[in-house]
């Protein structure tokens, strides 16, 4: 029912008026002002058919309390921090092991704050610099430890280096997706924590994505030469990912409406609060980016998002499913599909491997999932 109801809102995400429009290269470059030109279907990705596939090929580790960010190494093992213990740990991609590093020092989790996304450096091999978005007793920030493995378990985090703060913290709406783009910049996916005009306000980090270097200042490039503000008008953004030609997209949580993919453009304003979904017959004012698809909340809730085999791969909370958006440029080729509807419960991160598969970890042991026997795992996809 869920990729019925899907398929007629992919009639509406395609029809004219309102799309995003594409510059070249998208937003991972330096990054200029939103262009005016349409979308364009172009690509230099394969096509991928409209009809896919998903094959659960094991679980990689279980017994992972809270995990909410996770970041591939460059050897295939993946760093994982567990929101509310505020833990780091390490699952080996062959076998399992799950090692601790250590825990992040000034995590102060509640609601759905805490230890939030993770990302190593483009540079890693050379300064093993492992990122972090969490909240604290006054706020969201992004930090950055050395992750050294001589040391024993438990101790191989150096102390954070806060490269930005000030980010407003809620019970809800923290975001907390960071990623380093393809132009070797931090993005991140920040909440507007249920104040809804922060999002408008240009001056303020929430309800965004922003772009920084990898020290926290503006990146070049960036809509404002002293902001990292690099968009707006979110109301909480948890998932980014880049596609085959380095355009950035984000999954984010609507309301009681709407939920969105959102094709990102610098400069753009996303709409919330005075919009959720799409635009109708001219009812706001123009100058707002409508989102590309839409779902109901009760069939996405979307968290992690990734891209693999010429998709886009968006795991769902609520909606207990993931979801692939096979894409021909910036336009989807069919309807959504639904996989794996309820058979490992909430979906909280999914991350690309260098194969062409995915991970992807389930978010039972949140506060607002059934916990079975095992969670919350990991678990490895092979996808077409």
């Amino acid at each position: 029912m869920a990729v019925l109801a899907a398929a007629s809102l992919l009639v509406a995400g395609c029809s004219s008026g309102g799309g995003p429009a594409t510059g070249s290269g998208g937003s991972a470059g330096p990054g200029g002002r939103a262009g005016t030109a349409s979308p364009s279907p172009s690509s230099s990705a394969v096509v991928p058919p409209a009809k896919g596939t998903v094959r659960v090929t094991g679980t990689v580790a279980t017994g992972l309390k809270s995990p909410w960010g996770v970041a591939p190494l460059p050897g295939g093992d993946l760093l994982v921090g567990e929101r509310d213990t505020g833990r780091i740990v390490r699952v080996a991609a062959h076998g399992g092991k799950v090692t601790e590093l250590g825990s992040v020092p000034g995590v102060a989790p509640g609601g759905e704050g805490g230890l939030l996304g993770l990302a190593v450096s483009s540079s890693f091999g050379t300064d093993h610099q492992v990122y972090a978005y969490f909240t604290t007793a006054s706020d969201n920030r992004i930090a950055r430890m050395i992750y050294d493995e001589r040391r024993q378990p438990g101790n191989q985090l150096g102390a954070p280096n806060t490269i930005f703060k000030g980010i407003p913290k809620g019970r809800f709406h923290n975001g907390g997706r960071i990623a380093f783009g393809p132009d070797r910049m931090v993005y991140a996916g920040t909440g507007e924590t249920g104040d809804k005009p922060l999002a408008q306000d240009k001056k303020s980090p929430a309800g965004k994505i922003l772009r920084m270097t990898p020290d926290g200042e503006p990146a070049h490039g960036n809509p404002e030469p002293d902001s990292v503000v690099y968009d707006y008008g979110h109301r909480n953004v948890q998932g980014l990912a880049w596609d085959a030609d380095k355009r950035l997209w984000a999954s984010e949580f609507g309301q009681d409406a709407w939920d969105e993919l959102n094709l990102i453009e610098p400069g753009r304003n996303y709409g919330w609060p005075q919009v959720e979904g799409k635009r109708k017959g001219g009812a706001v004012p123009p100058g707002y980016a409508d989102p590309v698809l839409v779902w109901k909340p009760a069939d996405a809730s979307p968290s992690g998002l990734a891209y693999a085999k010429g998709s886009l791969w968006m795991a769902s909370l609520r909606g207990q499913r993931l979801w692939r958006i096979a894409l021909n440029g910036t336009k989807p080729v069919a309807a959504p599909q639904a996989f794996l509807t309820g058979e490992y419960g909430r979906l909280r991160t999914v991350v690309a491997a260098g194969d062409g598969a995915l991970w992807l970890v389930t978010g039972n042991t949140d506060g607002r999932g059934t916990p079975h026997k095992g969670d919350d795992r990991i678990l490895r996809l092979e996808v077409s």
